[in-house]
């Protein structure tokens, strides 16, 4: 059955999403608490994870999976890109500016970190189109939506977070959100 492929698929993505993130929270953990920017070490705050699953689960349950993929995918880039960009992606620049930033800046972007980000957003959209889930075009699609909603992400760390007026909670919301509204919208016009 054609849902039960599309449950497994959704699934797969989201342990693909939280593997992704686990491994990227732990690469290189000494030197970012030495930075001072490693995660707390007592996980993830319940509001995080709302912020970062929470429009793939309402996409889930309008059954808009090409949108809920769409939204983990963003999660899983937002969270790699940053945790593997502080490590190795030594300065980073700031998407609004061009201004060479310290690694760890709210809007700041690096070569290494949007590349792991990118490869991130590739890995969820691939293992949620498993068994016919999403077809060729559809998954292109997913993954531009993902990797737009990435650099929506950047552009609100550097406006609106920067300027105290949203939280990363909320920044890391309307990111997801906006993933999936790219894939929803694309969908309600092909019809």
């Amino acid at each position: 059955r054609v849902g039960d492929g599309i449950n497994t698929a959704a699934l797969a993505a989201l342990v693909a999403l939280f593997v992704l993130t686990f491994a990227a929270t732990r690469f290189g953990r000494v030197k970012k608490e030495l930075k001072k920017l490693a995660e707390r070490r007592g996980g993830r705050r319940a509001s995080q994870i709302v912020a970062n699953l929470g429009v793939a689960g309402l996409c889930a349950a309008m059954g808009w999976h090409a949108g809920c993929i769409a939204a983990l995918a963003e999660a899983a880039a937002d969270t790699v890109s940053s945790e593997i960009g502080q490590v190795v992606g030594g300065r980073a620049w700031m998407i609004t500016t061009g201004r060479r930033v310290a690694a760890g800046t709210d809007g700041g972007v690096s070569v290494a970190g949007t590349v792991a980000g990118v490869l991130a957003a590739s890995v969820v959209v691939g293992v949620g189109g498993i068994h016919g889930a999403l077809e060729a075009p559809q998954a292109l699609l997913v993954f531009a939506a993902a990797c737009a909603g990435l650099g929506v992400d950047s552009v609100l760390g550097a406006t609106v977070e920067r300027r105290g007026w949203l939280g990363n909670d909320l920044v890391n919301f309307s990111s997801t959100l906006f993933a999936a509204l790219v894939v929803v919208a694309w969908m309600v016009v092909r019809g």
